[in-house]
């Protein structure tokens, strides 16, 4: 087996029939499946383009597609608006709700020493490789993973087996995997395709997963000249070449290499994509390679209404706050709560600036209060778009009132770092 479509350049901008024929083309290769199952991501991946290749697998398969199961995580479930939006003409009733606490199985245990051998020694618990039932129970011929490779913060590179054993995860997994890439260090992971969480998950993969019938449809997916998203790349395979090509394109159009620091950095965060503050401080984690010390980050959050999508995370953000990794490790040695829950302490660490530059957030739906509680600085949202106006700004370099800016309209889509500060 192997690599069945493989296409994308950085110059390339593949149209909807492109789409549509490479993967249709994949699919053939695999020849006629009687029952399939499409794990997409969800709502809060809607610019990975995936929701239109879902609908394509759909047009493929027909009624031999049985089950949608989108890949949420620790996320929300998807609202009817969200999936028609997303999905479009895909049947509502196809989807399913992945519960990361209740509907998962265990396919095996990466062992203990290989995670300590992989984290250099500053972890060593084994790693449980779970999974939503629905993929080894569910009786599918096919498992197609759906989704994008983009710099990730827990991960390295986002994308490929992260979509089965974190996006259809369950809590112990999830916990466990974000804590090793926090401790790890998220300045030693972003933007490479091999790093110990990626390890651990392709150690599973090889040792747990070879019964499941899965076939990755990979998309890289940049903002073209006009601003516009585009599809640069298109990879399907059952193994881990379809991901080393995705990553190695991603890391070219995904990837802004600076040639100097940002001082001042003004993100703006899309409100139908960002709702809490878990998944809008990617505009922390994408951006803080780039960032000058002493510099300030102003994160414009319409949508911003909580910090955490889980109620238990959500209250251990409140309580602890982004108070950078010191005081988190310690915070996990003396709270159950927060040490049974590892993937929000991963969280408070990849949230802090550790005191090297200030985060001003201006949310739509928290309270001052609310957010300096969270160790961050509050800004009036309506003051802020009034100086810093999103339909105004373009990506990269602006001067504002005689003051360069550096403007990003969504963090999702890629990396920032200043070239000494990625080694």
């Amino acid at each position: 087996m192997g690599l069945f479509f493989a296409a994308g350049s950085p110059t390339t901008e593949f149209t909807p029939a492109e789409v549509k024929a490479g993967l249709f083309s994949a699919l053939d290769k695999l020849g006629a499946r009687r029952k399939v199952l499409a794990v997409p991501p969800d709502f809060t991946r809607m610019h990975s383009m995936s929701g239109q290749l879902t609908e394509y697998a759909w047009n493929y398969y027909g009624e031999a597609l049985t089950d949608v199961l989108p890949a949420l995580g620790t996320h929300k479930a998807m609202t009817d608006h969200e999936i028609q939006t997303m999905y479009g003409p895909t049947p509502r009733d196809l989807f399913r709700v992945h519960d990361w606490r209740n509907d998962i199985v265990t396919l095996g245990e990466v062992p203990g020493e290989f995670v300590r051998e992989v984290s250099e020694g500053k972890l060593e618990y084994s790693w449980p490789a779970q999974v939503n039932k629905l993929l080894r129970d569910g009786g599918h011929d096919l498992i197609l993973s759906i989704g994008q490779v983009v710099p990730h913060e827990v991960v390295g590179m986002a994308g490929y087996n992260k979509n089965v054993f974190v996006g259809t995860g369950g809590v112990m997994g999830i916990h466990r995997s974000h804590f090793l890439g926090a401790v790890y260090g998220m300045e030693r992971m972003m933007g490479r395709a091999d790093t110990p969480v990626r390890r651990v998950l392709n150690y599973a993969s090889e040792h747990f997963a070879q019964a499941l019938p899965i076939v990755y449809a990979l998309t890289v997916v940049s903002k073209n000249a006009a601003g516009k998203l585009a599809i640069n790349g298109l990879f399907v395979g059952d193994d881990a070449e379809c991901f080393a090509r995705a990553a190695e394109l991603s890391m070219k159009v995904n990837f802004a290499m600076m040639d100097r620091e940002i001082a001042k950095a003004v993100v703006f965060l899309d409100p139908h994509e960002f709702k809490s503050t878990w998944l809008g401080n990617k505009s922390v984690y994408r951006t803080r390679m780039a960032l000058a010390d002493n510099a300030e980050l102003i994160v414009l959050a319409p949508g911003v209404h909580e910090f955490g999508e889980d109620p238990t995370i959500d209250k251990l953000i409140r309580k602890y706050g982004y108070c950078g990794t010191p005081a988190t490790l310690e915070a996990v040695k003396n709270d159950p709560a927060l040490a049974g829950n590892l993937s929000a302490a991963a969280h408070l660490i990849h949230g802090s600036s550790e005191g090297r530059f200030r985060i001003r957030y201006c949310p739509g739906g928290l309270t001052r209060a609310e957010i300096e509680g969270a160790h961050y600085e509050f800004g009036d949202l309506a003051t802020y778009c009034a100086k810093y106006d999103p339909a105004k700004l373009k990506d990269g370099w602006n001067i504002v009132d005689g003051e360069e800016i550096f403007y990003v309209s969504n963090p999702g889509l890629g990396l920032w770092a200043y070239k000494s500060r990625f080694k």
